[in-house]
């Protein structure tokens, strides 16, 4: 049995769910209506672009990511063959540190070995996809939760180590610091299995409407 997909019926389906769990989180989801993510086909992208947007805003994530394609006749189409043969000078031109650029070129080498096959994750839980992912040098857990969120469309994705969510958390309950991470799990127990809907929430909260 394949995972469930966040799509439309099961975003409606989490918002009913987490109001009857949590009717605290009403007022946050009156102020967003969250959109459904995109579907997407290039999981090797994906990956790379988790990468990019490793510890950095959003926007300057963006234009890296869009610099960093046009590096690329095939554009998101991008192989792990085209990473692998690209001089690492290039990569860092259009703004990547030496550092990503060297993990974005682990993970074509991971793609391209066979170490990382996406055909499996159909079938596979979240844990063991982050297990697998993390093996690649460079990808930690919060590269692979992203993965799971925009590209897999995991339903039950909270990234407590993610600094707009951290932030968001603060700002809807008005806390006078950054929460804890112990605090934030508690807190999001009972919001499974639909986290994932929180945590856009919470990004928009911080970011308004923003483009992964």
């Amino acid at each position: 049995m394949s995972p469930t997909v966040l799509d439309k019926g099961v975003l409606d389906e989490g918002v009913d769910q987490l109001i009857l769990s949590d009717p605290g989180l009403i007022p946050l989801f009156d102020t967003y209506d969250v959109p459904e993510l995109k579907i997407e086909k290039n999981y090797f992208w994906a990956l790379c672009r988790s990468i990019i947007y490793q510890q950095i805003s959003g926007k300057a994530a963006s234009t890296i990511a869009n610099r960093f394609l046009e590096l690329f006749s095939s554009g998101k189409n991008i192989k792990p063959i085209d990473i692998i043969k690209i001089n690492m000078d290039k990569l860092r031109s259009v703004g990547l540190s030496k550092q990503k650029s060297s993990y974005i070129k682990n993970i074509a080498n991971a793609f391209y070995n066979g170490d990382v096959n996406v055909e499996n994750y159909f079938t596979m839980n979240d844990e063991q996809i982050i297990t697998e992912l993390t093996k690649v040098k460079g990808v930690g857990k919060w590269t692979a939760e992203m993965f799971l969120l925009f590209t897999l469309r995991r339903p039950d994705i909270f990234p407590v180590t993610d600094l707009g969510v951290q932030k968001g958390f603060q700002i809807f309950y008005s806390l006078d610091q950054i929460p804890t991470i112990d605090f934030m799990n508690q807190k999001a127990d009972k919001w499974r299995p639909f986290r994932t809907i929180v945590t856009l929430h919470l990004w928009y909260l911080v970011e308004g409407p923003f483009e992964w």
